[in-house]
């Protein structure tokens, strides 16, 4: 199988059920924006320590991937795509909110803004929570136009708040104090 179609050479691309659009269309953008952020996610955790919450980061990197598939589809395919992997539920969104509480239960208190930096891994995680800021403005835009699932808005937003956490937790596990702003 071939990587390049060059079907996509004049600008357009095909969603998940054949639908040609322009490659800037709102729907691309949204699911090229939270493609983006699982490779800053995947980038993030490829840094030392590699075994920092990864079982965790591999699950959002799972989570992500079925939100572009669902983003990528339109609502009238949705219902005849059913896969097992395509899924986000209140559940999912519960685990999420659990790990921010289960990581912010080891950090000190936050009593200012923090600059992102500090290790290469905290930085990179506050990297990738601007890219899910991003991710989040882009589904809003969409949504404004199109049916989308509450919950991708949902995730996106406690994700940012996840990978905040995260950032900090890299930064002390390593014992780097955040500086703060």
């Amino acid at each position: 199988m071939k990587i390049y179609t060059r079907t996509g050479d004049g600008g357009e691309t095909s969603l998940l059920g054949g639908k040609r659009v322009s490659k800037n269309d709102p729907r691309v953008v949204a699911y090229g924006d939270v493609d983006e952020l699982n490779a800053a996610i995947g980038v993030a955790a490829a840094q030392q320590p590699q075994d920092f919450e990864s079982t965790l980061l591999t699950a959002i990197q799972r989570d992500l991937l079925s939100i572009g598939s669902i983003l990528a589809t339109l609502v009238q395919e949705r219902a005849k795509r059913g896969s097992d992997k395509v899924s986000l539920n209140q559940p999912r969104v519960d685990e999420v909110e659990s790990a921010i509480d289960q990581v912010n239960s080891q950090l000190p208190p936050l009593r200012a803004f923090v600059l992102p930096g500090g290790t290469a891994k905290s930085a990179l995680l506050h990297q990738a929570r601007t890219v899910c800021r991003r991710a989040e403005r882009s589904v809003v835009t969409l949504r404004e136009e199109e049916d989308v699932p509450q919950l991708i808005l949902v995730y996106l937003n406690r994700l940012s708040d996840l990978l905040f956490v995260l950032a900090r937790l890299a930064n002390y596990r390593a014992k780097v104090i955040d500086t703060e702003w």
